[in-house]
């Protein structure tokens, strides 16, 4: 590894529980979309594509072009599958019908 370069880390979730995680070196100045192509994701998961993932580094929202630090994480995001406060209200009814036969 040359002191010039990056050590970075390239996540993805491809489902609830399972981690595909890529620790790799990149030069400095490597941007998101550089780290993202050389992590090799993209050939393991055919479903993404580098222009239509939305990407972030460590939990905050980045372009494929922002520059990345020495120990930078990047993430990519998968879409949501349920509306988050729907999830929620979902939650809560099964929570709550649980409950009801102890009530009585």
């Amino acid at each position: 590894m040359d002191r010039a370069d990056l050590r970075i880390s390239v996540a993805y979730s491809p489902r609830a529980g399972e981690l595909d995680l890529v620790e790799i070196n990149v030069p400095a100045g490597a941007t998101v979309g550089l780290a993202l192509s050389r992590s090799g994701l993209l050939g393991r998961h055919p479903g993404l594509i580098a222009a239509d993932c939305k990407t972030g580094v460590w939990g905050q929202l980045r372009g494929l072009d922002d520059l990345l630090r020495d120990l930078d994480r990047v993430e990519v995001y998968r879409p949501l599958q349920v509306d988050p406060k729907e999830a929620r209200r979902l939650r809560y009814r099964s929570y709550r019908e649980k409950l009801a036969p102890a009530r009585r």
